[in-house]
């Protein structure tokens, strides 16, 4: 299927940020307007009496409980780092 007469890929091109050339630019034209040719079938669906979701099955929270527990001592975290300097560990300067 080849891409609609309105479809501007030189607008579409802009908005991506994308320089591309006469044939890129063909080939894209042609893809979009295979993706709107579909979004057009899919838009003559019968969507009666479904009600809109945003996910095809419930979303649970699968996260644990937020329980406040001991964190680790100050000599094990810092076991393995390279500079420590009064309880913190030490990095280098990266900003001037």
């Amino acid at each position: 299927m080849s891409a609609p007469q309105d479809l501007n890929i030189d607008y579409v091109a802009q908005l991506a940020r994308l320089a591309l050339t006469p044939e890129e630019k063909a080939t894209f034209a042609a893809q979009l307007g295979n993706v709107l040719h579909h979004i057009e079938q899919l838009a003559k669906v019968d969507v009666t009496g479904i009600e809109p979701t945003a996910h095809a099955f419930p979303v649970e929270n699968v996260w644990d409980a937020d329980v406040a527990r001991p964190g680790l001592a100050v000599a094990d975290a810092l076991r393995n780092a390279p500079a420590q300097r009064e309880g913190m560990v030490s990095v280098p300067k990266v900003v001037e």
